[in-house]
């Protein structure tokens, strides 16, 4: 009997160890702390970028942290670096969130004869303070969606861009997404 207590008192101090070492390791690592462990899970996967349209925030070659599920259980905001999943790519791709659900959308030509992309009245720009302009097929594809956002951009829809102001692989190209598309939160 005496040996199955101090068996337990063991067990149970260890235990207690182990709680104190998970949360010493939460508290020094903050952005692991938003987490919410046991409320939200979140699968936590380091990938290499590949791809150079979110220079200079994030450069080709860079290591990366995608939290897969992240948005299960939090909101997705405005600058948020979310992946995406890009029908035809075996990976997902990298992009800004730039127009939440109810903002308001419009395209405004510039004296250039391209198109702004204005969220909330204001022109959309870059990391680095640059104008996103739009011509051609790129101008196109956003156009569509001046209709459908009379009222502001629709529920669980998102516009996301790279931070090349001359385009890349994103909503200029593919339209405004679905946040069922959104695979998870980028962290680098």
């Amino acid at each position: 009997m005496k040996k199955k207590i101090i068996f337990f008192s063991i067990l149970v101090l260890i235990s207690l160890g182990i709680g104190f070492l998970i949360s010493e390791v939460l508290e020094k690592t903050p952005r692991l702390k938003k987490l919410e462990v046991g409320q939200c899970p979140i699968r936590i996967e380091e990938k290499i970028v590949r791809g150079s349209s979110l220079t200079p925030l994030i450069k080709s070659g860079q290591t990366i942290k995608v939290l897969f599920g992240y948005y299960d259980c939090h909101s997705i905001e405005r600058k948020d670096v979310v992946a995406y999943y890009y029908a035809g790519n075996e990976n997902p791709i990298i992009k800004i969130v730039k127009g939440l659900p109810g903002d308001s959308y419009e395209l405004k030509e510039a004296d250039s004869g391209e198109w702004y992309i204005l969220i909330n009245s204001q022109i959309l720009r870059n990391s680095e303070d640059k104008p996103y302009l739009v011509s051609g097929n790129r101008y196109k594809m956003l156009s569509l969606y001046e209709d459908d956002c009379q009222n502001g951009i629709p529920q669980n829809t998102y516009l996301i861009l790279g931070n090349l102001v001359e385009g890349s692989l994103d909503a200029t190209r593919f339209g405004f997404v679905d946040k069922s598309d959104i695979l998870g939160k980028v962290e680098y």
